[in-house]
């Protein structure tokens, strides 16, 4: 069987699983899938593909035989599938970092850790979420090959396909705004794109090129704002700072008492970063707040720096 460069890999670690014996046209049981994400998530080559999306979850398929396929999702914090089934797929998935949640319908919701695989049979629906404070990767594997997916809302203790659910509640929809008109947009309220856009005019934003060149040139700072979860996906810049964001102004306040040693007066050059550009352009307006006139963020990122081919240190690498 020939299979692009990028799915080989996952060609490779699976290959043991599948009996010479066998037609790839037989499906794989529930079991053999549980079997097969666990030795996947274990092997090497796949997380560097892995990327985190704040607004929906990211995900890709890494292989697609005729007998199975194989995906890798990312979960950002309260991200979440809703309640669905994989029509007539059995299938199962292992969290490979991270902690998820899976709830269903008039069942206790179970608490999934990494190495505890989860295996079920066609038509099996649940909900799964990150509902913990780090981002969560998990390794899923389907047979027959994924096709379908059916969404439902839930209904008391009932699932109800989401196209009835919908009806219903644009019905109740329609009512309430009969009922309840929309409020108004409170004075002065900005969506969040017109807050990003107003931290952002306040300062000239660096792109991965002159941030690095600042450091070596200037002694400019780079700090990394991003959790730890993150940053174990996705790896380190060697010699950036990393003061996470929920404690960022009391460590650069030259007044505060809980200042790092570094923060002692306005004048530093403090270059802000996380792993998308969203994020540190709100903490470099902060910091500006502050005082610090010469703080801003990287464009892009991490993802950014990575892309220009800057140092950095791979996820696992890290002393």
């Amino acid at each position: 069987m020939q299979l692009a460069a990028q799915e080989q890999f996952a060609h490779d670690i699976i290959t043991s699983w599948t009996a010479e014996s066998q037609s790839y046209a037989v499906p794989r049981t529930p079991e053999e899938l549980a079997g097969i994400v666990s030795q996947f998530a274990s092997s090497d080559g796949w997380l560097d593909r892995v990327r985190l999306r704040a607004g929906d979850r990211w995900y890709e398929r890494l292989y697609h035989g005729s007998d199975h396929d194989i995906w890798v999702i990312s979960w950002m914090p309260g991200q979440s599938t809703g309640f669905h089934d994989h029509g007539e797929s059995a299938g199962a998935f292992v969290v490979a970092t991270g902690v998820l949640e899976e709830h269903r319908p008039g069942e206790q919701s179970r608490v999934i850790y990494p190495g505890q695989p989860r295996a079920f049979g066609s038509e099996y629906a649940h909900d799964v979420r990150n509902a913990s404070l780090a981002p969560a990767i998990s390794i899923h594997a389907y047979s027959p090959p994924l096709t379908d997916m059916n969404e439902y809302e839930l209904d008391g203790n009932q699932l109800v396909p989401r196209e009835s659910a919908s009806e219903r509640a644009e019905t109740l929809t329609q009512e309430r705004h009969v009922q309840n008109p929309k409020p108004t947009k409170p004075a002065g309220a900005l969506s969040i794109e017109q807050m990003l856009a107003a931290a952002r005019a306040r300062f000239r934003r660096l792109s991965p090129g002159e941030a690095h060149e600042a450091v070596a040139r200037t002694g400019a700072i780079l700090v990394d704002i991003r959790p730890e979860g993150q940053r174990a996906i996705e790896g380190i810049i060697p010699g950036a700072l990393i003061v996470e964001r929920n404690v960022l102004e009391w460590r650069f306040d030259p007044a505060s008492s809980a200042r790092l040693p570094v923060a002692t007066d306005h004048d530093l050059q403090v270059i802000v970063f996380c792993s998308e550009g969203y994020t540190s352009s709100l903490a470099a307006a902060s910091l500006q707040d502050l005082g610090l006139w010469r703080a801003t963020d990287m464009v892009g990122g991490f993802h950014a720096w990575h892309a220009a081919g800057l140092p950095i240190v791979p996820p696992g690498k890290a002393s």
